[in-house]
């Protein structure tokens, strides 16, 4: 059984307000000519198809472009999506059944009532069955109904709720399965602090919706979506993909690509990266204004300048826009900084009908007069 396993494709999201529909219609066409060249009984998407819950009619048309590439290309390939954190899981869920016999699986919504189950793929090879478990993102208050909640009625940590969602499940274990999840999974005794996170992503404070990924050893394969740099969750076979754009600056040197999982026999699974190249490559140039420029590109740059003399705005922008027409934005470092507490400790306090009068402006002998009386007033009160 082969499968590719991808994920994060945020269709419609906008770098630095820089269009990315090229760029990424671009990438999903390399997508789609590795998955022509291997010929995959499945193509996974794990999550966040596109950046925004309520998608641009451009941004759903480049997917529905790509969707039809690849069942056009390979009409008995198996494609499995579901919803990530920035996806609508109601939109996604949209004609599910009517879908999956077309063998497009877009699951967009966990379970809605205790009688449901996760959805599950069944594909057959010479080695039995491999069971696709297909999970959208889920919140603990999104399947409470299911799940319950604690003694006191509130809703259960992520880690809790993710725990009971498994074990819901009946899971043959002498059989390959495995789980298509979206959710930020933790290696156990692993700080949450210790990922590297991008820029990109979505974080909840104090990390709550961190899952532990013991809730993962029922399965022999974890597709993995949410995490936006490909990474291992403690696994060599519990794997984030990551993004196959970068989608910020913090991605910068990244190389992207498409996990291609090949499963043989029970225990027997070999994981390769299908490395994406794309149209542009969002880069960081460091160093003076000459030395950058020099460097001119078609990428999409983050120019930071270390020139410690002050440089004329205007030229300076000119220049970099000129070296760089596709430039997402311009850095300084080494700037000289003011020494403030010298600078007051130099500078004339001015008294109080000093100050009143220079901001009043052409005062009055009479006025000044008031206005000595007002302040001496406020003094002695204060006093």
């Amino acid at each position: 059984m082969k499968f590719f396993h991808l994920s994060d494709l945020h269709i419609g999201l906008r770098l630095m307000n820089r269009d990315l529909k090229e760029d990424q219609e671009y990438i999903l066409g390399q997508i789609v000519e590795l998955a022509e060249k291997e010929v995959p009984d499945a193509v996974v998407i794990a999550g966040d198809i596109y950046d925004k819950s309520v998608p641009s009619a451009e941004a759903v048309e480049v997917f529905d472009r790509f969707i039809d590439r690849l069942t056009q290309s390979l009409p008995e390939t198996e494609i499995m999506l579901i919803s990530g954190n920035h996806d609508s899981g109601a939109r996604l869920n949209c004609f599910r059944s009517v879908l999956s016999r077309q063998r497009v699986h877009m699951i967009g919504l966990p379970p809605q009532s205790p009688d449901e189950h996760m959805e599950k793929v069944v594909l057959t090879d010479g080695y039995g069955n491999v069971n696709f478990y297909l999970l959208p993102f889920i919140k603990p208050s999104m399947v409470k109904m299911i799940v319950g909640t604690d003694e006191r009625g509130n809703n259960f940590s992520y880690n809790e709720t993710l725990s009971r969602m498994i074990q819901r499940e009946v899971i043959d274990s002498s059989q390959r399965n495995v789980l298509v999840s979206h959710q930020f999974y933790l290696p156990e005794g692993k700080s949450a602090d210790s990922v590297e996170r991008m820029d990109s992503e979505v974080r909840t404070v104090g990390n709550i919706d961190q899952v532990s990924t013991n809730v993962l050893l029922p399965f022999d394969y974890a597709a993995l979506g949410h995490i936006h740099k490909p990474m291992k969750a403690g696994s060599e076979f519990y794997r984030y993909c990551g993004t196959p754009l970068a989608c910020s600056v913090s991605e910068a040197g990244q190389k992207k690509g498409v996990l291609m999982v090949e499963m043989k026999e029970k225990g027997n699974i070999s994981v390769t990266n299908l490395l994406l190249t794309p149209l542009r490559q969002v880069r960081m140039i460091q160093g003076t204004l000459s030395e950058v420029t020099a460097q001119g590109c078609d990428d999409y740059v983050t120019a930071v300048l270390t020139d410690k003399v002050d440089l004329d705005v205007l030229d300076m922008q000119d220049r970099l826009r000129s070296a760089f027409p596709h430039l997402l934005e311009i850095r300084r470092e080494n700037l000289r900084k003011a020494d403030y507490n010298s600078t007051f400790a130099m500078e004339k306090v001015m008294d109080p009908l000093e100050l009143c009068c220079a901001f009043l402006k052409d005062v009055t002998d009479e006025e000044k007069a008031v206005l000595q009386d007002v302040i001496n007033t406020v003094q002695e009160v204060k006093d």
